[in-house]
């Protein structure tokens, strides 16, 4: 964070000092929200838990070196003190376990501190590009920040932190340093995007598709692509230098071009799109290499391009981080440079591990919706078959949350697509009745309804995989975040024959 004044902070945020001997005081450091992360100079956010109140810790926060604390109520140290918010008056997912609105208070407080601070740095210069979509957020994300890091440093959040807490809490990573501030930007209803963008305005905006992921919550898929198209909506009009990145591919992201007076930059495979993919191929471990072909001003260039991720579903997402790329100074060729080098930054997203008697894991697992999970799934078919010798193939696969009424169905499609694609072994992990579905999906689409089991937790999924893996299969493991279905992959990773401690070391070749 740019070094700020106690007293400026408490003016910015609406809150009183309290216990405060010196107001000039000024943090330094980073905000953080856990006590034990907290550094000399820093400021910590006392917010409600599951286990423990933020302003337990206050203290401890502040014997570690912190400035302050920002609260909703005194807590015997250096305090920014704001006042409760009804918890009625908010839908903050970070409010799960606020009662009596401090939560919302010290949320609210935040927002307002990183709203201050991204307006200051971008009138210094600082970019601000935002990323939305049902799937591929994260991994774009990453993709951008790798393309972007040789202009200039560069903060992006760590994972999916892409709600009301960490939207602000990385803005606030920002410093004069930053050139550019790269969102994930998340919703579970309308609204939601809007009022990220409201915390740290983007110039550039992505939209990367509209998928069904949380259709139990959202209701449909036109309100997806409202609630998604927010993201085009905040962006300044195409004078002020706003650019909409849209898939053009996707109907309902091509759509958005009329809600919003920015640019319009179109990513897609049909002829008219700015940037497009041309010969493609994918090698043994499904990685993609094409041509990009990108129209800059008035000029087209044609560019060699091989990605370090996994997966043809990445190719539309380093379309996109090309573009922002162009957007941001950099050259299509410097731009492809990058991403040759760009391999998976945040955990458990097709995240491909060798041990050393061959046996591959995807691990995949840290969400899943239907469309991510065909990908994921063809990713597996496309290993098994790119070598001389066609390798079996496991997927482990657990429930996909937030599907609604429809949850069953998509499951049961996803049992059904395995087969076709001719997966060796399907194993459906869970007890509910959506994973039955899965599993009795793949058992009816089955010959002999022998591809398919269903195991009712982890612990069995690896038990089972222990029975029956051979030195050479390809194990993928995808499911819901909730789940934590990664510790199927990190089971089978820690038996590789090759290491005497039970820890897999061996990387993933690039």
């Amino acid at each position: 964070m740019i070094p700020m004044t106690l007293a400026r902070i408490a003016e910015v945020v609406g809150g009183t000092l309290h216990d405060v001997d010196d107001p000039s005081a000024e943090v330094t450091g980073s905000v953080e929200f856990d006590s034990r992360r907290i550094g000399p100079g820093g400021l910590f956010l006392a917010l409600p838990g599951a286990r423990s109140d933020g302003h337990d810790h206050a203290a401890a926060a502040v014997s570690a070196g912190a400035t302050a604390v920002l609260a909703a109520r005194p807590v015997g140290v250096p305090a920014i003190v704001v006042p409760p918010i009804p918890p009625a008056q908010t839908n903050a997912l970070a409010l799960e376990h606020d009662r009596d609105g401090a939560g919302a208070a010290v949320l609210a407080a935040l927002a307002k501190l990183a709203r201050y601070v991204v307006d200051t740095l971008t009138e210094a210069g600082l970019t601000v590009v935002g990323v939305t979509g049902s799937a591929g957020k994260t991994s774009t994300k990453d993709m951008i920040a790798a393309v972007l890091s040789p202009l200039g440093e560069v903060v992006a959040p760590p994972g999916s932190f892409n709600n009301e807490l960490g939207h602000p809490w990385t803005a606030l990573r920002a410093t004069e340093t930053t050139r550019f501030l790269v969102l994930e930007m998340s919703a579970r209803g309308p609204g939601h995007i809007a009022a990220l963008a409201r915390i740290a305005p983007p110039r550039i905006g992505v939209v990367l598709n509209v998928g069904t992921a949380h259709i139990g919550e959202f209701g449909s898929q036109e309100v997806i692509a409202r609630t998604k198209g927010e993201l085009v909506e905040a962006l300044p009009a195409a004078a002020g230098g706003g650019v909409a990145i849209l898939n053009a591919d996707d109907t309902l992201v091509a759509a958005m071009a009329s809600r919003t007076t920015a640019r319009i930059v179109n990513v897609g495979t049909a002829p008219q799109s700015d940037y497009r993919a041309e010969d493609l191929r994918l090698d043994d471990r499904a990685r993609a290499s094409f041509t990009a072909v990108a129209r800059v001003d008035g000029r087209e260039h044609r560019v060699p391009v091989r990605l370090a991720v996994h997966g043809e579903h990445q190719v539309g997402n380093a379309l996109s981080a090309i573009a922002v790329a162009v957007e941001c100074g950099a050259t299509p060729e410097q731009a492809a440079d990058a991403l040759a080098t760009a391999g998976p930054v945040s955990a458990h997203r097709m995240a491909v591990q060798t041990r050393s008697d061959g046996v591959t894991v995807i691990d995949d697992a840290y969400n899943a919706n239907p469309d991510s999970m065909r990908a994921a799934v063809k990713a597996l078919v496309t290993m098994a078959r790119s070598g001389p010798v066609r390798r079996r193939t496991f997927a482990v696969l657990g429930e996909m949350a937030e599907l609604g009424d429809d949850s069953v169905v998509a499951h049961d499609a996803i049992g059904r697509l395995a087969v076709r694609l001719d997966v060796t072994r399907i194993i459906a992990v869970g007890a509910t009745r959506p994973v039955r579905g899965l599993f009795q999906g793949a058992v009816m689409e089955g010959s002999w309804g022998e591809e398919a089991s269903h195991v009712p937790d982890a612990d069995a999924a690896i038990a089972l995989l222990r029975q029956e893996l051979e030195p050479g299969d390809i194990v993928l493991v995808k499911a819901s975040q909730a789940v934590r279905l990664w510790t199927v992959a990190e089971a089978v990773l820690a038996d590789d024959p090759g290491n005497t401690d039970g820890v897999a070391r061996t990387e993933d070749a690039r």
